[in-house]
């Protein structure tokens, strides 16, 4: 389609953009916010409805500016104008366990919000690219026994474990559907199981199941571990992820943006097996939490297993590779859990009436 500019290969970041980041106020969108900043980004116009984010996740800076509400709100839609060269799209209705407890809610807030959103910036000339955030899990096969790296270009399988997992596809399935049909540059960025400073635990809104708060294992280890209590590890924590670290995730996404093939996707990945249990035994570590293992059964709906994903083609098309280890990002990230337990705390009291246990 004439009129949007085309993509060069600058690889140095935003400097004197505009971007719109969809769920900006949340865990990565804050993290990625800050470094266009860092980057000189000359406007970044963030949308968040803060159903899982808090609002002081947003810097306080006058390039900076917070629209309130849903990417599916018609008003929220009619306020953004044909200004932007880079969109990231992260807004997600998170994560398996809540959408297990509420499909409708999940769907309202992957689906919709996708589809809507896309619609709106199909007739944009000045984009450059639309960066969405998929989801590494929805490709991997389903396995306990050996597992091999996940390609980008695999076969997706119709048996998935969650609604989330569903809408997330299909949020990739819009993404070519609109890049083919109407020429919006979209690019599919697959996350692994980022963690890092500044995910806290219990941020936003109730959403029915105690996943509000323990939300992701990394955080919910390192908080626990903090405070001297067992972790719990289902299934003797033989599952197996690919944890990178948010930095790495944040430059990952830039680098889909500025140097990504529009239509394309790619991994953004650590390449790097790590199971449950030996997580849990490197949090306590560096923790020194004495407290046992609190060794459960398997989840009921989770046969997703072991998996890691393939860092090949990102590397190859990108030149991006994952920079921290895990040791060292846990570290981080412990540090910085260790400086804002008030915080995290205050927001996990929010939701103390629903979970006694507190």
């Amino acid at each position: 389609m004439a009129g949007r500019p085309e993509a060069g290969p600058d690889r140095e970041g935003l400097g004197d953009h505009a971007i719109l980041v969809v769920g900006g106020a949340g865990f990565v969108g804050s993290n990625l916010v800050r470094r266009a900043l860092a980057l000189d980004c000359r406007r970044v116009v963030v949308v968040d409805n803060l159903l899982s984010a808090e609002r002081k996740n947003v810097p306080d800076d006058s390039r900076v500016e917070l629209i309130e509400g849903s990417i599916a709100d018609d008003a929220v839609l009619a306020r953004l104008g044909d200004e932007f060269d880079y969109v990231f799209h992260l807004a997600t209705y998170h994560g398996n366990q809540s959408s297990i407890a509420n499909p409708l809610a999940d769907h309202d807030n992957n689906l919709i919000t996708t589809l809507k959103l896309y619609e709106r910036l199909k007739g944009f000339r000045r984009l450059r690219k639309v960066v969405y955030a998929a989801s590494g899990c929805t490709l991997a096969p389903h396995t306990f026994d050996q597992a091999e790296a996940t390609a980008e270009d695999g076969p997706v399988p119709l048996e998935l474990d969650s609604p989330y997992q569903i809408s997330k596809v299909v949020g990739e399935f819009y993404s070519v559907y609109y890049h083919t049909q109407h020429n919006l540059p979209t690019v599919r960025a697959r996350f692994q199981n980022v963690y890092g400073p500044g995910e806290i635990l219990g941020a936003g809104q109730w959403r029915g199941t105690p996943a509000t708060v323990w939300r992701n294992v990394t955080p919910t280890f390192v908080y626990r571990a903090l405070k001297q209590l067992p972790l719990t590890v289902e299934n003797g924590g033989v599952a197996t992820r690919d944890f990178i670290y948010v930095e790495d995730i944040v430059r990952g996404l830039v680098l889909c943006a500025v140097a990504g093939k529009p239509g394309d996707v790619y991994n953004l990945a650590s390449g790097v097996e790590t199971s449950i249990l030996e997580l849990a035994k490197l949090v306590n570590g560096l923790t020194a939490n004495a407290a046992p293992l609190d060794f459960r059964p398997p989840r009921e709906w989770d046969r997703s297993g072991k998996r890691f994903g393939s860092t090949e083609k990102a590397k190859r098309m990108l030149g991006f590779e994952a920079r921290t280890a895990l040791r060292a990002g846990l570290e981080q990230t412990i540090a910085w859990t260790r400086e804002h337990l008030p915080v995290i705390d205050c927001s996990i009291q929010k939701h103390s009436a629903r979970l006694p246990s507190l």
